[in-house]
């Protein structure tokens, strides 16, 4: 316990620093790419507590690695700290009531994230003075993971290779080491070129571009029926051709991501998009070309750091939460609508079993720790560039409590709570873990090696990025 002990002691006069970052940059709300106060607000506290600053690596001016120390071994935290479009709302608020309407919010939480990861990495870079300990802690800046992803670019550029395990988190309203997997995913913007004419006095000299994308569209959900059940396609118009009716429209562009639970899966059916396209053109006599703009691998956990963070969060404990707390969380849960709070009833079951429904609903935060579930290979249905770095270095995610039971990610909910009370205890708590998985990690040599040939294994001896060579962190045009 001696370890836990000092990093508490180490979280205690460093918390008010940490938690003030949360908050501004949960006050920046930055989106992807243009998270520049967000990355100098960062980088300037790792700079004045005596780590190293890359800063724009991977050909991303907001993306940076912070070092101190030296030696073996060398290991990281992810920090993340992008916003979402649209999901401005009041600090605490359970009501909808943005700071400023249609501005981004924090709805995922990275701002959590990314102040959660700089205390596990402060704490470190004490651990390792105090004890005159070889080893290098490094943060990982990590930029627009809701949007094309930053990993992935990192990876490919070589910033894991040196690295002997990373450890990271997300916010969430459950305590527990991540078993599930995530899926893989790419994504592509496919521009159709047509021939503008009057739609009314000469139609059949016109060839349009809106045509061919609603086609596409057409020919992608037939094609739904006929691919595995862990797959999704979305899409979204970003140019329907212009806003005059009577004009045949000769451009569009539409945006298609695609997902599988393995990388091989995801570009074979993104293939088989890409031919619906060529299809769409072909009947419409338009032009059609696209342009590959993400992907991630899917994430896996490593078994080996799995077992040494699952015991470590056990240590640690969950968030001590007080009635304040409990009395909150049940105002957001409430705010939901009836047919999610169904939704919610029905996981709450399943999650903690029918006779604890009484008591789950009146208190609704999760205070205990879930062990983590060795046997689990289900894929979830969402995708991260975490998971590029599970391919490339061994790496364990996290999740820790930061909002009510049932809490719908994405949403104006998430961003209210966080930045309360809950939010704060969850992101001390997710440091305090990744702190303690650490030492116990750089204590234990073994598991370290266990951990890198269970990564060989899984990359085949190498990591490959899922994005061809060409494609370039799409900085200011995702």
């Amino acid at each position: 316990m001696k370890e836990l002990k000092f990093i508490e002691e180490i979280l205690e006069k460093k918390k008010e620093k940490i938690v003030d970052i949360s908050d501004r940059i949960w006050e920046f709300s930055e989106l992807p790419y243009d998270e520049y106060n967000s990355c100098r607000l960062l980088t300037e506290a790792l700079e004045d507590e005596g780590f190293i600053i890359n800063r724009g690596v991977a050909d991303m001016p907001t993306a940076f690695t912070a070092s101190f120390g030296n030696g073996k071994p060398a290991f990281g935290f992810l920090g993340e700290y992008d916003a979402l479009d649209k999901l401005s709302q009041t600090a605490g608020c359970t009501e909808r009531n943005p700071v400023v309407e249609g501005k981004p919010g924090h709805g995922c939480g990275h701002n959590l994230l990314g102040a959660g990861s700089l205390g596990a990495a402060l704490v470190m870079k004490e651990y390792l003075s105090v004890n005159k300990l070889s080893g290098t802690v490094i943060y990982f800046g990590c930029p627009a993971e809701e949007g094309a992803g930053s990993k992935q670019f990192m990876a490919r550029a070589g910033l894991f290779d040196d690295v002997d395990f990373v450890y990271t988190w997300h916010p969430a309203s459950v305590n527990r080491v991540q078993s599930d997997r995530t899926v893989a995913i790419m994504g592509a913007d496919f521009k159709f070129k047509g021939l503008t004419s009057h739609a009314g006095g000469s139609p059949h000299l016109g060839r349009s571009a809106l045509d061919a994308a609603e086609l596409m569209s057409v020919g992608v959900n037939y094609l739904r029926e006929h691919m595995i059940d862990q797959a999704r396609i979305h899409y979204a118009y970003v140019d329907a051709g212009g806003v005059s009716p009577n004009v045949v429209q000769d451009r569009s562009l539409i945006k298609y991501e695609v997902r599988s639970p393995k990388v091989a899966q995801v570009k074979e059916l993104f293939e088989r998009v890409v031919k619906v396209a060529k299809g769409a053109a072909l009947m419409t006599e338009t032009e059609v070309d696209y342009e590959i703009t993400m992907a991630f691998s899917d994430y896996i956990p490593n078994a080996a750091l799995a077992e040494i963070a699952d015991e470590a969060f056990k240590e640690v404990g969950a968030p001590k939460w007080d009635e304040e707390d409990y009395n909150l969380a049940k105002e957001y849960l409430f705010s939901y609508n009836d047919s999610t709070i169904k939704s919610i009833k029905e996981y709450i079951t399943e999650e903690y079993g029918e006779e604890r429904m009484d008591e789950i609903w009146d208190k609704p935060l999760d205070s205990e720790v879930h062990p983590y579930n060795v046997n689990n290979i289900k894929y979830v249905s969402g995708s991260t560039d975490v998971g590029d770095v599970c391919y490339a270095v061994p790496t364990i995610n996290f999740n820790v409590a930061t909002a009510c039971i049932g809490n719908v990610g994405h949403t104006w909910q998430m961003t209210g709570q966080s930045r309360s009370s809950i939010a704060y205890k969850g992101l001390l708590t997710a440091a305090k873990v990744m702190a303690l998985s650490a030492i116990k990690t750089m204590n234990n040599p073994e598991v370290i090696e266990k951990a890198k040939k269970i990564v060989l294994k899984q990359n085949g001896g190498e990591y490959q990025c899922p994005l061809p060579d060409s494609v370039k962190p799409p900085i200011g045009k995702y």
